[in-house]
């Protein structure tokens, strides 16, 4: 077992790799071609785009690990059964499920691998590929403001803006979150406002101070209101994060501290839960894979098919649960976890008929 266990292993690892480097170059390719255009239309420098390029890596490399993961199962088994090499190994006494066992942990490595990746090489390198854009379009003087994005303001306050107007900058759905020393924040929430010369001035709003219970204990409208701060605005909007520069656990404090505060972010929740289901997909397309590559006979050209068609099934499939999370169909975590349990009971009921089927 341990011969074929080796073997098993060696004829997955030789796809996977393939199929990682050739996937990878071709996202970066699509992306090369975006960031082509800042050395034309922003005059920046070759060198820099060069490291933009390299700072997207690591994330394209994660996307890449689970689609490797299903092609590979598909194409090793698929060549294993095609060679007639499959009938030998079964006709030594051995069950299909036990064969198998090799490509079951090398996916479960494999998504270990991109979650710990995922959690603490990605959201670094995404930081300095958006901080590096951000400079690029502060160069030409105009502040690059990102919706739904969380971002420090100063001192213990943070702002949110829901959403940006190009043309005029003017900025949607303010909510400026100041920490307090009772653990509960003081909250503003506006209509509309601009920032200016170190000032946000917000239209429409209300201010509110919690309690130590949580609760609202004052609260007063306003039609105009200034917050001065001490720093340019560039320093404020670069401490912009997106979700996809977080990690899970600075999300998950994230969370925490705006729930507390009575703010809905429900899809901040799944988003959450998404960063440990979606690094599972490796094992699950091992598992649903392995035991489906048992019904081509055509090799290489049945698997890739048959991968193709699993891909837009899944991507599809956990597109559709998220937005189902997120308008509170479904909760969170059923959400997050759903289609990876269709997926993995489905390949757990195939992998258990597999000896009948071959």
């Amino acid at each position: 077992m341990k011969i074929l266990d080796r073997y098993l292993t060696r004829e997955l690892l030789g796809p996977f790799s393939f199929c990682v480097f050739g996937f990878t170059v071709v996202l970066l390719t699509g992306l090369l071609f975006q960031l082509t255009d800042l050395i034309f239309v922003h005059d920046v420098a070759v060198g820099t785009v060069a490291r933009m390029l390299l700072y997207r890596i690591p994330a394209t490399v994660v996307t890449t690990l689970p689609i490797a993961t299903l092609f590979s199962t598909l194409l090793a088994v698929g060549r294993l059964v095609q060679d007639s090499e499959m009938t030998v190994m079964r006709g030594s006494g051995v069950a299909y499920p036990r064969l198998i066992v090799p490509i079951l942990v090398l996916g479960l490595l494999i998504s270990a691998g991109t979650y710990l990746a995922s959690e603490y090489i990605v959201p670094p390198a995404n930081t300095k590929f958006e901080n590096t854009l951000r400079r690029i379009i502060f160069s030409d003087g105009v502040p690059l403001v990102e919706e739904n994005v969380f971002f420090h303001g100063g001192d213990d306050r943070y702002f949110y803006i829901g959403e940006v107007d190009t043309k005029t900058h003017e900025l949607k759905k303010i909510l400026v979150y100041e920490l307090s020393t009772n653990g509960f924040p003081n909250i503003t929430t506006a209509q509309t406002g601009i920032f200016h010369d170190r000032v946000w001035v917000l239209f429409d709003g209300v201010y509110q101070e919690l309690d130590e219970d949580g609760f609202v204990q004052f609260e007063s409208r306003f039609e105009r209101m200034e917050i001065v701060t001490e720093q340019e605005g560039e320093v404020y909007f670069g401490n912009q994060r997106s979700v996809e520069e977080m990690s899970r656990r600075e999300l998950a404090e994230y969370i925490e501290r705006f729930q507390r505060g009575g703010l809905k972010v429900r899809s901040w929740v799944i988003e959450h839960h998404m960063r440990l289901a979606l690094p599972m997909a490796s094992f699950v397309f091992a598992l649903f894979a392995a035991p489906l590559a048992l019904m081509g006979k055509g090799g290489r050209a049945f698997g890739i098919v048959l991968s193709l068609a699993i891909l837009l099934v899944y991507y599809v499939a956990v597109s559709v649960a998220r937005s189902l999370g997120i308008n509170e169909v479904l909760p969170p975590l059923v959400s997050a976890w759903l289609v990876n349990t269709l997926f993995a009971v489905t390949g757990f009921v195939f992998l258990i008929l597999s000896d009948r089927w071959y």
